[in-house]
């Protein structure tokens, strides 16, 4: 890709990422105190949050199937963002448990859909600088970070109607992220050029040991997750954490993570893939043994918020660089999509219905060591049988 189209799509590129996750900023660190103050116990948020990111096992392979096979990749994408905000309206009507159930699988249906299709698109607008992507993903990390201080502060401003409010708010940042869908439209990739190199089936490179062994790891590494994502929030508001705090602590864990998706070029450059995977999940093992045990010291709950640099940045760079190189040209979108789904959909959800019945039978201190377990087997598989394509 030449400089000059590099820098005229980079401005659209990053905008799509700053706006999509203020969204996901607006629902990941608070929904689950808005369930709680619907009167919701812990199995159920648990539910609701599996929900939330279950959806992602068919969501994006279904999307990313027709994007393959019709070409149109932004035009799905934008069919993905219209119906996003059809379904968020169900936030402004429903307050049972039945109603937010039916609303959170449509409404985390078609949003989860919509990443993949546009992380297919970006590293097909990179070609020959995919090193940059880190340069242009981080922006969705700010846009996270603008969304959990804007609506920590709303919670703590508004007291008595915050959660009325809330709603409004994921409704209104869904009109936003849709219109984004339309400022790409001038940089549909160009088709691939023929060669005389048959491709592979995408059921054989699935079959290969070292893609199941990554996509295994990323299960369990998500699996892990579902404490965090579910009941952090919950979590320091039970040790006396405001929710100007609870933002700040979130977006220390996100600036973090902007750090090394800000220096990836020369990560990458300097050291080996699987090395950087497997730092990320020591440190993200460390991370989840840390939380429950120092709530009461500020300086370490920071502490363990910069390895979210580990846990989610430096994770997710190197597990899609290694996507991107088992799975390209006519698998590209669905080498996207089946590590969402994988991932996000089937570790995250599994993680997030676990953590709900451990946090409920023990706590903090089960539901992290649950999650710590599962980095444990990630390390092992990664070390024995993880490894790049060449």
């Amino acid at each position: 890709m030449p400089q000059a189209a590099y820098k005229q799509a980079y401005p659209k590129l990053s905008g799509f990422y700053f706006f999509y996750f203020t969204l996901f900023g607006a629902v990941i660190p608070y929904i689950s105190l808005y369930y709680q103050s619907l009167g919701m116990d812990a199995i159920q948020i648990g539910q609701l949050m599996a929900v939330f990111v279950g959806t992602k096992v068919i969501a994006p392979n279904l999307l990313g199937w027709l994007a393959d096979k019709t070409g149109k990749t932004v035009y799905w994408l934008r069919w993905t963002g219209f119906l996003t905000l059809v379904s968020a309206t169900g936030f402004l009507f429903f307050q049972s448990f039945s109603g937010l159930l039916l609303t959170v699988f449509f409404f985390s249906f078609f949003f989860h859909a919509a990443l993949p299709l546009f992380e297919s698109y970006t590293f097909s607008n990179l070609a020959g600088l995919k090193e940059r992507y880190g340069q242009i993903r981080l922006w969705g990390s700010i846009g996270f970070i603008a969304a959990v201080l804007g609506v920590g502060w709303q919670l703590q401003v508004f007291t008595t109607h915050a959660y009325q409010i809330y709603p409004v708010v994921l409704w209104g940042t869904s009109i936003i992220v849709f219109l984004t869908m339309f400022w790409v439209q001038d940089f549909e990739s160009t088709p691939t050029e023929k060669t005389t190199e048959t491709p592979l089936s995408f059921l054989s490179i699935i079959k290969r040991p070292w893609v199941i062994s990554l996509l295994l790891v990323t299960i369990l590494a998500q699996f892990s997750h579902g404490a965090y994502y579910s009941f952090y929030s919950i979590f320091l508001q039970q040790h006396g954490y405001s929710q100007t705090a609870i933002a700040w602590l979130w977006s220390v864990g996100v600036i973090a993570e902007i750090g090394v998706f800000f220096f990836m070029p020369r990560l990458f450059r300097s050291f080996s893939v699987k090395l950087l995977l497997l730092i990320s999940l020591l440190l993200t093992f460390i991370r989840w043994m840390m939380i429950p045990y120092v709530a009461d010291w500020l300086s370490l709950l920071i502490l363990a918020q910069t390895f979210h640099a580990a846990s989610y940045g430096l994770f997710h760079a190197a597990a899609i660089h290694l996507i991107d190189e088992h799975f390209h040209g006519v698998n590209q979108s669905r080498g996207q999509a089946i590590y969402a789904s994988v991932s996000h959909g089937f570790g995250g959800g599994i993680g997030m219905l676990v953590a709900g019945y451990a946090w409920q039978a023990g706590g903090a201190s089960l539901a992290f060591s649950i999650s710590a377990i599962s980095i444990s087997f990630a390390l092992f598989i990664t070390q024995k049988w993880v490894q790049s394509s060449h």
